[in-house]
C-alpha cells in the first residue's frame, strides 16, 4: 500500500509540473472553454490520455523489454531531463501569464487534446526521457504500479484543465499572473530537487 500511495503522489507531483506549463494544449482548453464551458478541459484531457496511453502501452508491451539492459543509460538519462525541465520551468515563471493565450476556434475538444499533445515537441521530449524512465522505474514493482503512475498522471493533468476551463467558462480570473508564477516557480524548484535526488540513487545506491 505504501509503494501505491508513494507512485501515485509522485505521479501526480510530476504530472502538474507538466500540466502547467504553457503550451498548445493549454491553448486549445482556454480558447474552446470561452464557448463550450468548464466540461472543456477533461474533453481536451480525454484526447490528451488516448495520446498517452498509446506511449505507455508500447512502453509496457514493447519498448520496457528492449530498453530493460539498458536501465542505468535510461535512468541518468530521465535525472539530467528533470534538472533540464526544472531549470526551463524556473526560467519560464518569470515571465508565465495564466491569460497569454492565442485566438482561434476548436469546434472537436478531444481531437484538439490528441492532436495538441502529439505536435508539442515538450510532449515527445517528457516522454522519451523523464515520463519512460519513470514507468519503466515502476514496472520493476509490477504492471499494477506501472498503471498507478499513469493514474497519478492524469489526475494531475485532469485537475488542472478542469480548473482552467471551469474558470474561463465563467469569465473570472481564478488564478493572477503573479500567483500563477509562484506555483510554475515552485514546480521548477522540484524538479530540481527530485532530478538531483533521482541521479543520486544512481551513483549513490543504497
Amino acid at each position: 500500500m505504501y509503494d501505491v500511495i508513494q507512485v501515485f503522489t509522485l505521479a501526480f507531483a510530476l504530472g502538474l509540473t507538466g500540466a502547467l506549463a504553457p503550451g498548445p494544449t493549454f491553448v486549445a482548453t482556454v480558447n474552446a472553454s470561452i464557448a463550450g464551458g468548464w466540461t472543456t478541459g477533461p474533453k481536451v484531457m480525454l484526447g490528451h490520455m488516448i495520446a498517452e496511453l498509446a506511449i505507455f502501452i508500447l512502453i509496457v508491451f514493447g519498448l520496457a523489454t528492449v530498453a530493460l539492459p539498458y536501465t542505468p543509460v535510461i535512468t541518468v538519462i530521465g535525472g539530467i531531463a528533470l534538472i533540464a525541465f526544472g531549470a526551463l520551468t524556473l526560467s519560464g515563471s518569470r515571465g508565465a501569464s495564466i491569460q497569454n493565450t492565442s485566438s482561434g476556434i476548436v469546434t472537436n475538444p478531444y481531437l484538439a487534446g490528441f492532436v495538441t499533445s502529439l505536435a508539442n515537441p515538450y510532449f515527445w521530449l517528457w516522454w522519451l526521457s523523464i515520463g519512460s524512465a519513470m514507468v519503466i522505474a515502476g514496472l520493476e514493482g509490477g504492471i499494477v504500479l506501472a498503471g498507478i503512475f499513469m493514474i497519478g498522471h492524469w489526475c494531475a493533468d485532469l485537475g488542472w484543465y478542469t480548473l482552467v476551463s471551469y474558470g474561463i467558462s465563467r469569465g473570472t480570473v481564478f488564478l493572477s499572473d503573479r500567483t500563477y508564477r509562484v506555483i510554475m516557480a515552485l514546480c521548477g524548484i522540484f524538479l530540481l530537487v527530485f532530478g538531483a535526488y533521482y541521479l543520486s540513487r544512481f551513483f549513490m545506491p543504497a
